[in-house]
């Protein structure tokens, strides 16, 4: 897998869960603060008001797209003078996974034109927090254009037929569609940095060289990688490469090669019941011992403890 995606398959975790909501004017609902998660906004319908926590309002209209990959709380209005209330719709629910769809109606009866948004939220585990995840900002606004984004914009498409009519396989189909719908967006972000001004993981995987190696050990960690090939696999010779890997990625390449194959034998512990002795060898140990050792150094506590706790 590439690096986006894997970063993806270890953090998530139980199923991505959403809802298309009208509301009616007025109206203002505000969505708690969600640690853990990952949440999203789509205007489907008319115009409303995202209102962060201590940021100006921000005007939305039809197509735009809010990303909050830190769950962080905010309200959703009309107008930035309604007062707001504790969410009708909660993207954290759980009924939401069977309902796929929640009218919220302000007025009854009223006339105002209605509003129509997706709302949604992924649960990611913060035990395997990745840095890439970590270093985007509380707010990422992908602003609707003609002609622009068109992948995005036809899973939204796609995403706001099924939730408005559930059909035979929705159930399997919407969660399907999440997953295509944070990976596009993260994608829009990383790949809209400025040349030359992104910092952190945003330059890392624009960096040809570094993003070339970060393939590597991602698409084999169990490879008996040392700098020396790594820097080879990215055409560098192996100072230049260590300096350049560490400057953008936060750490040496061996550190984050460790690092990423405990994060993944983490997930392998929770998520499958392969014997330890496997596990290790999935992710570059042959010694159970030595595998051992390592993932207690970076978790804390033995692999097994690990998977009984899970």
């Amino acid at each position: 897998m590439d690096v986006l995606s894997d970063v993806i398959a270890v953090m998530r975790t139980g199923q991505p869960r959403s809802a298309r909501v009208a509301w009616h004017a007025p109206w203002a609902q505000r969505f708690a603060s969600v640690p853990g998660s990952a949440g999203f906004q789509v205007i489907l319908q008319g115009q409303c008001w995202l209102i962060p926590p201590d940021t100006d309002p921000m005007p939305l209209a039809p197509g735009d797209v809010v990303f909050l990959p830190h769950g962080r709380g905010h309200t959703l209005a009309d107008s930035p003078s309604t007062a707001p209330v504790a969410a009708a719709c909660d993207p954290d629910d759980p009924r939401l996974l069977q309902r796929h769809r929640f009218d919220a109606v302000g007025v009854p009866g009223g006339d105002a034109p209605a509003t129509v948004t997706l709302c949604g939220a992924y649960q990611l585990d913060p035990a395997r927090a990745h840095p890439l995840l970590r270093g985007l900002p509380e707010l990422i606004h992908l602003p609707a254009h003609l002609g622009r984004y068109p992948a995005l914009r036809a899973t939204v498409e796609l995403l706001a037929a099924e939730l408005e009519r559930p059909r035979l396989g929705t159930d399997a189909i919407v969660p399907a569609l999440l997953d295509t719908l944070l990976l596009y967006m993260l994608r829009i972000w990383f790949d809209e940095q400025p040349a030359g001004t992104a910092t952190g993981w945003a330059a890392a995987l624009n960096d040809p060289a570094t993003c070339t190696a970060l393939q590597a050990m991602h698409r084999d960690p169990a490879h008996p990688w040392t700098v020396a090939t790594l820097a080879a696999e990215a055409g560098l010779s192996r100072a230049p490469f260590a300096r350049r890997f560490t400057a953008l990625v936060g750490q040496p390449p061996l550190s984050y090669l460790t690092w990423w194959r405990m994060t993944t034998a983490a997930r392998l512990l929770r998520e499958s019941d392969a014997p330890l002795s496997a596990i290790a060898g999935q992710v570059g140990y042959v010694s159970e011992f030595a595998f051992a050792s390592a993932f207690k150094r970076q978790h804390g506590t033995a692999p097994g403890r690990y998977r009984r706790a899970g």
